[in-house]
């Protein structure tokens, strides 16, 4: 059996919820507010990552779930071919924006990252900076991403973990919105053995190693405006939650800044810790 069948029949012996549903209340979310306002500010991630993929000029280089376009930004700054790839248009506005305020030429295509029309093998480079996790079919988003990534390439991850501060965002969400049932959390992307699992047949070598992007706004209060404005996640539980249990999960959100916040003259200042992944590809 090879590599690319094996993770198929791991993607078919997965739980069946209604994905397809999901995906389209997940769009929904990505699509309100203006993720671009809070992805502008983790664009150090997308630097990093690519001189962790240690990428050289020339490379093809896919970014899948790119929203506005940090680590697809990133690779054209070091002459790489370069295709960034959402499903929301308005994201890809936005990095195509910032692409042509660089000067810096590179390719734009809406795609689904559980579908990905491209051949198998023709990039260098596939990587995702908080993208990928966040699809509902985690097996066959792995499985897509290690197709078109050729023999001897490299795929780079970069995934909030469970025990940060955004895992622990989504767990303090979680305990007033349930998650659907039967659906595996993203922040397992952060953790080496649901990398193992989801790309060890796949993978002649694996790296993991803990990072940390610090949240740096004026206060809480800030940071929950920002968010609760921009971020599509939070903007939808706000919304979907009665003005009593809205100020419950406030109260909640605030705690959790408390147990992280690292400043004291009233800033926030939070460190959020990622997991950065480097797979070499079999």
């Amino acid at each position: 059996m090879d590599t690319n069948q094996a993770l198929a029949e791991r993607t078919t012996a997965m739980p069946t919820p209604d994905l397809a549903a999901l995906k389209a209340r997940q769009q929904g979310a990505w699509s309100s507010g203006d993720y671009a306002i809070v992805g502008t500010t983790l664009q150090i991630v997308g630097e990093r990552l690519c001189e962790a993929l240690d990428i050289v000029a020339g490379q093809k280089v896919l970014d899948v779930a790119a929203g506005n376009g940090n680590a697809a930004l990133a690779a054209a700054r070091r002459w790489c071919e370069v295709l960034a790839t959402d499903y929301v248009p308005g994201l890809l506005e936005r990095a195509r924006e910032r692409a042509a305020g660089e000067r810096l030429t590179m390719g734009f295509e809406l795609a689904d990252a559980e579908a990905l029309p491209y051949d198998n093998g023709r990039f260098d480079v596939v990587m995702s900076t908080f993208g990928v996790m966040f699809t509902p079919d985690q097996a066959r988003a792995a499985a897509e991403m290690a197709r078109v990534c050729r023999s001897g390439g490299r795929i780079g991850l970069a995934n909030w973990t469970p025990d940060g501060f955004i895992g622990q965002l989504f767990k303090t969400i979680g305990r007033h919105l349930p998650a659907p049932v039967g659906v595996k959390s993203p922040a397992l992307w952060g953790t080496r053995a649901r990398i193992e699992e989801l790309f060890g047949d796949a993978a002649v070598a694996i790296r993991a190693e803990p990072e940390s992007f610090v949240f740096r706004y004026r206060s809480p209060e800030h940071w929950l405006e920002v968010f609760r404005t921009y971020y599509g996640p939070l903007l939808k539980a706000f919304a979907a939650l009665e003005p009593a249990a809205q100020a419950a999960l406030t109260d909640d959100l605030f705690a959790l800044i408390a147990r992280f916040n690292r400043a004291t003259d009233g800033s926030m200042v939070v460190p959020g810790e990622y997991l950065e992944i480097v797979i070499t590809r079999r």
